[in-house]
């Protein structure tokens, strides 16, 4: 028995033990497996990160949203997190089955900030950078993408003077950053640099990222100077199996608005001006009511690791001018693919954009305002006195034959508007094609490389036509028409490796380095010719009498440059409260001077949240931030640092045989400069973002002062004289490209959100930015033995003002001064009393450019009802109001002209005087405008095939408070492209319309 026992003991101990071991065993050893979700489709998730928390030990789940994971003793949590989805911790505990639902978080997704060649959290952003997400982008009928970033962005100016539908917004950030070479920012559509930005439908814009300050632009170097704007279009769902289509269209009506006033012809007459018998509302002939209408279709889906859009856009635009359209048609299709549980990703977009627009001679929008009211449309409409029916036959089958009926008379700059409409044509098929594929592999959990080939092809076909009836030009010349074809591909290269990992405790640390290579090729082909039996447009040139002379033109080219880049990039963030970056690029670009090919630029930033380490109070952040940025600019042209030479005159070199031994001669037009090189802009900036009462209010301030120096700029220099940018030899053309100024600027952007403050049963979410320029002064003008102290631009024109240039950019002043004398009163006869008539004793008179910008944006909603609306304005600025400038006078050579008659227009005594310029002339442009306003409602839609069904309503351009007496009182950044001369409101700008829209939104599941 007493043995029995002993056994019985050992046996039991035995197993104790046994099982003791067992059990530590599998504590040690044990595995954790499970299935990912998603919380909303209940579709498995593949790509998911399941890490053991505290540890770098993880894996990712499978296609089937699968995992297997080894435990160890100690471990506690697990961690899942995947992009889009909110992270999730699950205790261990006795757990070896775990099956988890991962939901979608919005939010964490606009907390990506797209910047160069990657994203970041926006906490750790420390350069001057602002995301605007569709949800916040302006409502209503825009042609163009930038506008919808208009008054949204702090430091950003979106202008477009007047109505013409195929004119292209003027982009600055920040002001002016050259004058000689590119002075919009650079596009990157979905990571193709430099795109074009009719590549892209407004409708297809998932967000954009604009990079401000020169640090955040540095990675992208020579192309940089003038800031960035990153385009990221919209991908298909993640979720596996689904699809959606959504139909998007409205409708737009466009009124002319803002007309100038003018004398009514009883009033013409009574001033002198001659009376042809009728009463023709000239502006009633030339505008109209346009109706236009946009749809947009996009199939958005997903399956396995696979998610897609394809979209078509179709926007018809007429203007409110007669014989105006544009008309555009978008595709666009992305494709992305992950392999090997999504270690391996690719990703297509391919983009195609054909757009057709018609134009008419803008002069027609001036002679609508200025042409005599009495005379008629056509010269049958138009009765003599005293004339008899033989002589009238001769007139009308004169005006028949010479002007296709229409009432013309032989006066200067006199020229019916109803026929410049009809007998001139200009047009313009573009096309434009971005095909890009990129290819990402994880090498680990810490390395990933990439690389990505795109190609922009930009093709332009445009022609002009003038009828041999055409008063204007083809008379005299029997009719003219011309082509011009331009073709642009861009290619581009690149190659990135990113290292992601934590030095140590709470140091994360990320580097991004890389290489690429950019092709550009461009080439164009012009020919025109004059003298027609007959009109048939600019399909036939052949047709054409002529093929050299006044009215005729044959050329072509082509022009190849490469640029090559290195670039790198280090971020550094400490326990995601101390952040640090530094990037760096090297570029060699063919298109400057041998001497100066390369360059580098650099960058460095850094900022803290201080409420991580103190208490701020009502501030959940409060990150200060400073950053130091160089960038770079390419010039207008790859051939500047070359000599260029042209076609000169056809010569004869056998008076004998005067065709067949005709030769085109050689004509040098500018000289070489070996030591042409980039424009450097350097800039430091200081700033802030801020979130108060757990991030209920949020926003941004900068202050920012910027140095550009080396400025590429077209300047004349002496035939013959030593040519000290070429030694030894010698300035055989008149001019030369050369870095010849350096400018500087500063200022101070600010931007406050606040969201959803509740107003009883209404959300309201207001957003307020603003602008404050110091502008932009010329430090120097001059490089070597060429001195510049002033560049004289901006004469107003004829008749009588083509030789008085109103705009002087001295050094030492800012760019945009007007010059001229002041207006100090008029005698009683109505002559002008100026305070000088000597050039040299001219004052200035103030700016073209605007001292502050400012948008303010709102969105209301209350059930199922939206209303969002804009106000913008601008403020500083002066601008020379041209139609005034010419065409207020009384003087008796002006009779042959309308009179305008504004509330600037003196009356009492008129002004007699010749139309002479002075500050009489110069309004302040000051303005607030409601930009665009958009009621909508959400139908409660109950349905398995309908998942959302809006109606919308809106107007643009509802109100204008200004005491602008012109026809537009937004900035003139430029005239006719030219940056030395804003501030000038020339007689063709296009009427400004309202536009109401209606339109409406559903979506198909």
């Amino acid at each position: 028995m007493r043995n029995y026992l002993q056994k019985l003991k050992a046996l039991a101990l035995m197993s104790v033990l046994m099982m003791v071991g067992i059990a530590s065993a599998f504590a040690q050893g044990r595995v954790a497996t499970g299935t990912v979700l998603d919380a909303t489709l209940k579709d498995p998730l593949p790509g998911v990160t399941v890490l053991v928390k505290g540890t770098t030990r993880g894996t990712t789940t499978d296609l089937d949203g699968k995992f297997k994971i080894d435990l160890q003793d100690g471990d506690a949590t697990l961690v899942f997190s995947f992009v889009g989805f909110t992270p999730q911790e699950v205790a261990i505990g006795n757990q070896s089955i775990f099956n988890i639902e991962l939901a979608e978080d919005i939010q964490s997704l606009q907390e990506a900030v797209v910047i160069g060649y990657g994203t970041q959290d926006k906490k750790e952003i420390t350069s001057a950078v602002t995301n605007v997400g569709s949800e916040e982008f302006n409502r209503g009928n825009f042609p163009n993408p930038t506008q919808l970033l208009q008054g949204k962005v702090a430091g950003l100016s979106v202008t477009r003077a007047g109505g013409n539908p195929n004119s292209q917004p003027t982009l600055r950030l920040r002001g002016i950053s050259s004058f000689g070479a590119t002075q919009s920012p650079l596009i990157v559509l979905d990571g193709v640099i430099g795109a074009s930005i009719d590549a892209v439908d407004p409708n297809d814009i998932e967000s954009f990222d604009v990079l401000k300050d020169a640090s955040a632009a540095a990675i992208y170097g020579t192309r940089g100077s003038a800031g960035v704007i990153l385009i990221t279009t919209k991908k298909g769902s993640s979720k596996k199996g689904s699809a959606n289509v959504t139909i998007n269209t409205f409708g737009a009506a466009e009124v002319p608005t803002n007309l100038i006033p003018i004398l009514s012809p009883e009033e013409f007459v009574a001033r002198g001006g001659t009376d042809y018998g009728s009463r023709t509302d000239w502006r009633d002939e030339v505008t109209q009511t346009a109706l236009n209408g946009t749809i947009n279709a996009s199939v958005t889906g997903g399956f396995e690791n696979t998610n897609y859009l394809a979209s078509v856009n179709y926007r018809n635009n007429d203007g409110i001018v007669k014989g105006t359209n544009r008309e555009t048609l978008n595709t666009r299709f992305n494709l992305n693919h992950g392999l090997m549980q999504n270690r391996l990703r690719m990703n297509m977009g391919l983009a195609y954009t054909q757009t057709n627009t018609k134009d008419v001679n803008g002069e027609a929008v001036r002679y609508a305002t200025i042409y005599n009211p009495t005379a008629p449309i056509f010269e049958r409409d138009f009765n003599a006195t005293g004339e008899s029916s033989e002589d009238r036959d001769t007139r009308l089958a004169n005006a028949n034959r010479d002007f296709g009926g229409y009432f013309q008379r032989p006066l200067f700059d006199y020229f019916n508007p109803v026929a410049l409409i009809n007998q001139q044509q200009f047009t313009n098929d573009i096309k434009s094609a971005i095909y890009s594929y990129r290819i990402e592999y994880d090498i680990s959990d810490k390395v990933t490389i990439a690389s990505q080939f795109s190609e922009d092809r930009l093709t332009v076909n445009s022609t002009q036509f003038y009828s041999f009836q055409d008063y204007n030009v083809g008379f005299g010349r029997s009719g003219s028409a011309g082509q011009n074809l331009f073709n642009n591909t861009t290619s581009i290269l690149n190659g990135t490796i990113r290292f992601e990992d934590e030095i140590f405790d709470r140091m994360n640390f990320t580097l991004l380095g890389g290489a690429e290579t950019q092709i550009f090729n461009a080439n164009g082909f012009n020919a025109s010719s004059s003298r027609y039996l007959f009109d048939q447009g600019a399909n036939n040139l052949g047709a054409g009498g002529l093929r050299f002379g006044p009215g005729t033109d044959m050329g072509s080219y082509a022009v190849r440059s490469v640029l090559n880049s290195m670039f790198g990039r280090a971020n550094f963030n400490y326990n995601n409260t101390y952040f640090f970056s530094a990037s760096l690029r090297a570029e060699t670009f063919s298109g400057f001077g041998k001497e100066n090919q390369t360059g580098v630029f650099p960058a460095v930033t850094a900022g803290a949240d201080l409420t991580q380490v103190l208490d701020m109070g009502p501030f959940s952040q409060f990150k200060p931030r400073a950053s130091f940025g160089v960038v770079g600019q390419l010039p207008p042209s790859p051939t500047l640092a070359l000599g260029i030479f042209g076609n000169g005159n056809r010569i004869p070199l056998d008076l004998s045989q005067p065709i067949n031994s005709v030769f085109v001669g050689v004509n040098q037009i500018s000289n070489p400069n070996p030591q042409l090189k980039w424009e450097t802009l350097q800039e430091f900036n200081f700033g802030l973002d801020y979130a108060l009462l757990n991030g209920k209010i949020t926003g941004t301030m900068d202050y920012w002062r910027r140095n550009i120096s080396d400025l590429l700029f077209n300047t004349q220099v002496p035939v013959g004289a030593p040519n000290e940018f070429d030694p030894g030899n010698f300035y055989t053309a008149t001019t030369i490209w050369a870095n010849i100024a350096d400018l500087s600027s500063a200022g101070f952007e600010f931007l406050l959100n606040v969201n959803n403050v509740k107003l009883g049963a209404v959300n309201w979410t207001p957003s307020v930015n603003f602008t404050i320029y110091q502008r932009t002064t010329i430090d120097r003008i001059g490089v070597g033995s060429i001195s510049l102290p002033e560049i004289r631009q901006a004469t107003p024109g004829s008749p009588g003002q083509n030789n008085n240039e109103i705009v002087w950019n001295r050094v030492g002043d800012q760019i945009g001064n007007f010059y001229g004398p002041k207006f100090l009163g008029l005698t009683e006869n109505g002559e002008y009393i100026l305070s000088t008539e000597r050039p040299e004793e001219f004052e200035n008179l103030g700016n073209g450019l605007p001292t502050a910008d400012f948008g303010f944006s709102n969105s209301f909603s209350y059930k199922n009802w939206d209303l969002n609306f804009l106000l913008r304005g601008s403020v500083g600025h002066l601008i020379y109001n041209s139609f005034r400038g010419f065409y207020e006078n009384a003087d008796g050579a002006s009779n042959t002209w309308n009179s305008v008659v504004t509330k600037n227009t003196p009356t009492n005594p008129l002004v007699t005087s010749t139309p002479t310029f002075s500050d009489l002339y110069l309004e302040r442009g000051d303005f607030v405008r409601l930009d665009n306003l958009q009621l909508g409602y959400n139908l409660p839609i109950k349905s398995a095939s309908i998942s959302n069904f809006r109606l919308y309503g809106g107007v643009q351009n509802l109100f204008t408070i200004t005491q602008f007496s012109g026809v537009d009182p937004e900035v003139r950044w430029t005239d006719g492209g030219n940056p030395l001369a804003p501030g000038i409101e020339r007689r063709n700008t296009y009427f400004v319309p309202r536009i109401w829209t209606a339109g409406l939104t559903f979506t198909l599941k």
